[in-house]
């Protein structure tokens, strides 16, 4: 995600509440895994393997749309009931493994008590028969957000389980089809490949499939009066962009420089992850960008105004396609890494805009320096991030975890060296390719790559309070904290 100017399983096993029903009956709670950031986001107990998404949307985005959520998962422990992240709609009935299960809601959860038991090691597939509420509650934000012609989705950081019921938290990534029924005269694209469109009566049904895992927070629909743009991009790779029709011109400048943008990204890191890549203009004013895997979602403002010049423009395109290698094909295991997604999406912003704009990347990380001490005091330190604000989980989107952890990687490159630091980013998305990872990780990586241990200069830079100095350039200066 990228906040506008403008408006600025290991851990599933190590956090598990154990449902360990050997006599009686564990008690119905809302659950969670004990992330830091949201502590009552994901479920224990339980692996998912995929998801199988029906849509069917009847012509109004004021409407709730009539779904089915299909969960095929794997149990973890025994589990006597299975605890999933859902809010905003109305279930009507689950089965689990075909069979009736009963179920209340509890919270922000969905809770399910299957007909018997179900073993550790056991497969199940969870069927709900849901609405999906695109008129967001005021208690919640996220979700589905409605365009000037139909829906598309924002679900980051914890709101896909405002759309389908699902295990929401990035360290359990699935495969996904969607199913999306709409008039014919809408175009509906998802995340992936197309699967299959058919025609019944005035409907059309699109369906579309994920070659890759993905976390839910990065699942993207959109239904409009659009248009899919095809091209090729490197090693022929497949490229579409969905825009209004009605722009379809106007977005051409734009659409046409993904292709030289996903070749300079893979002469920097190596060949992109996915399946497809592609960018999504939404009629919508969220204020921000978003980088749902394969599909990226932008406001149409970005490419509209004019107070934002074409370099600015360029860039932000760039941010949200490196969060598919950082970020999306690299997840993170709790949101407390969430420094791993912006950081380093910030830094291919700047690196990019530097030597394809000339807008100095050195500049950009003095000033970076010269505010950080107030950033940390503000949001915390980039790999210890406060809680988000009572009602407003995006505010942890700080900050800190864009420029702030950018300037980490900053100070890396000049502790290292820039052919070391060149050699860490690409062993990274490469040896945790469609998994999640953590902060540790990354610095016992780092460390390998560079040959000796960077613990204790990972220790100030990630979890200091105040900036380090930064390495080759100790005349660098903090401002004074207000």
């Amino acid at each position: 995600m990228l906040l506008k100017p403008r408006l600025k399983a290991a851990l599933l096993a190590a956090a598990s509440l154990s449902l360990l029903a050997a006599s009686a009956p564990s008690p119905a709670a809302p659950l969670g895994i004990g992330d830091p950031l949201f502590p009552h986001l994901g479920n224990p107990g339980y692996d998912v393997q995929a998801y199988d998404l029906s849509f069917n949307y009847g012509g109004s985005n004021l409407d709730p749309l009539d779904a089915v959520t299909k969960i095929d998962a794997v149990a973890t422990d025994s589990l006597d009931r299975v605890n999933l992240d859902f809010a905003q709609g109305e279930v009507r009935s689950v089965e689990v493994n075909g069979a009736k299960a009963a179920f209340a809601s509890m919270g922000e959860d969905l809770i399910v008590t299957p007909a018997r038991e179900l073993p550790a090691g056991s497969r199940m597939r969870i069927t709900v028969h849901h609405t999906s509420d695109p008129v967001p509650d005021k208690q919640y934000e996220g979700g589905w957000v409605r365009t000037g012609d139909g829906l598309v989705m924002a679900n980051q950081a914890d709101a896909a389980h405002l759309v389908f019921p699902c295990n929401d938290h990035p360290s359990d990534k699935a495969r996904f089809t969607f199913r999306v029924t709409a008039p014919r005269e809408y175009t509906a694209v998802a995340n992936g490949l197309a699967a299959g469109r058919d025609r019944s009566g005035s409907d059309t049904t699109w369906t579309y499939r994920t070659v890759h895992p993905m976390a839910t927070e990065l699942a993207q629909v959109s239904i409009g009066h659009s248009t899919v743009v095809h091209r090729k991009g490197p090693h022929g790779l497949h490229v579409r962009d969905v825009v209004p029709t009605k722009d379809r011109e106007l977005f051409e400048r734009w659409l046409r420089k993904t292709p030289d943008q996903i070749a300079w990204m893979e002469r920097k890191i190596g060949r992109y992850p996915f399946e497809t890549y592609g960018v999504l203009i939404a009629d919508a004013e969220t204020g921000f960008e978003l980088e749902t895997q394969t599909l990226s979602l932008f406001e149409r403002s970005l490419f509209t105004r004019s107070v934002f010049p074409e370099w600015y423009v360029d860039s932000i395109m760039v941010h949200e396609l490196a969060h598919q290698w950082f970020g999306n094909s690299v997840s993170p295991r709790t949101w407390s890494d969430l420094w791993l997604n912006e950081g380093h999406a910030s830094w291919y912003e700047a690196l990019y805009a530097d030597e394809m704009a000339g807008q100095s990347l050195e500049d950009r990380m003095r000033d970076a320096y010269r505010q950080s001490d107030s950033w940390r005091a503000m949001g915390g330190p980039p790999a210890a991030p406060k809680r988000p604000s009572h009602g407003q989980k995006i505010s942890i989107f700080r900050p800190v975890v864009y420029d702030g952890s950018a300037l980490v990687l900053y100070a890396l490159r000049q502790e290292i060296g820039a052919k070391a630091f060149d050699r860490l980013e690409r062993a990274w998305v490469a040896s945790f390719a469609d998994g999640v990872a953590t902060t540790a990780d990354f610095v016992h990586l780092a460390s390998r790559v560079a040959g000796r241990d960077l613990s204790g200069f990972f220790q100030g830079w990630l979890y200091g309070e105040k900036t380090p100095v930064m390495p080759g350039k100790p005349q660098w200066k903090a401002d004074p904290v207000d």
